[in-house]
């Protein structure tokens, strides 16, 4: 189990892909090459081009039995490139999956309400006042369902469009407002679509009643544009049985 960092501005997103650099692929090359092995890390999940993660999770098999994290962790960051970093490793069991296990995964994204240079590529800037409450209403009602079609890329394969939602909050600073999302799992493009339908709501585009209805009608081409990706990151990604408490940087 290997716990990661990355800025998603260079990479094609988190999965390896033919004749596109991603985070998967960097992170592969630099185990294969410090542990002089062929490996092959799977991750926790698929992150968008331009997605970044402060808490990434995934996990690889290795024939070596490895002692020495905190020289492995050295080693490895003198590989990567400057813009993804590892931070800590810890052995689980052989039957642990770092996507199939997780239990809950966090999302932050984040919007600026003024011109500042220094949130470039880390912030959405929306320059016209956001309602902030009506968000945080129109927010509260992500917890009544349980199918977020509405929300979802429309070609996707997966077997189901429900998920549930642990936490949505937004967080006002000054001009800089957070938005916080935990769920058991999220689809494609879901976070940024409901971001985009609820900046509708701050600004009086659509009512909270009308959010809701958007929702119930599973419907893509009823909510809002995506945000861009650069102003999301994958915060935190949860696991049972405490195995987060075993990430260590230090030797076994």
């Amino acid at each position: 189990m290997i716990q990661l960092s990355y800025l998603g501005t260079n990479y094609h997103g988190w999965q390896k892909q033919l004749d596109k650099i991603s985070v998967q692929s960097q992170v592969n090359h630099a185990l294969n090459t410090a542990l002089q092995e062929t490996i092959d890390v799977v991750g926790a999940g698929r992150t968008d081009t331009g997605v970044h993660a402060s808490g990434y999770i995934a996990h690889f098999d290795s024939e070596q039995h490895i002692i020495d994290y905190e020289k492995l962790i050295f080693k490895l960051n003198s590989i990567l490139p400057p813009d993804i970093a590892v931070h800590a490793f810890s052995k689980v069991d052989a039957d642990f999956h770092a996507r199939f296990d997780a239990i809950s995964r966090t999302y932050e994204y984040s919007i600026v309400q003024y011109k500042d240079p220094f949130s470039l590529g880390k912030s959405y800037f929306v320059k016209n006042e956001l309602d902030i409450n009506a968000m945080q209403k129109a927010s509260n009602l992500l917890f009544n369902h349980k199918n977020f079609k509405s929300f979802s890329k429309v070609k996707t394969d997966v077997y189901t469009f429900d998920c549930e939602i642990k936490k949505a909050d937004w967080h006002l600073n000054g001009h800089h407002l957070l938005f916080e999302i935990s769920a058991n799992r999220f689809l494609r493009n879901m976070v940024r679509a409901i971001v985009g339908t609820l900046v509708e709501v701050g600004l009086h585009k659509i009512s909270v009643e009308e959010f809701n209805q958007i929702i119930l009608a599973q419907d893509r081409s009823r909510a809002g544009k995506s945000v861009p990706a650069h102003a999301l990151v994958l915060k935190n990604i949860e696991y049972p049985q405490g195995y987060s408490d075993k990430l260590t940087n230090g030797k076994e």
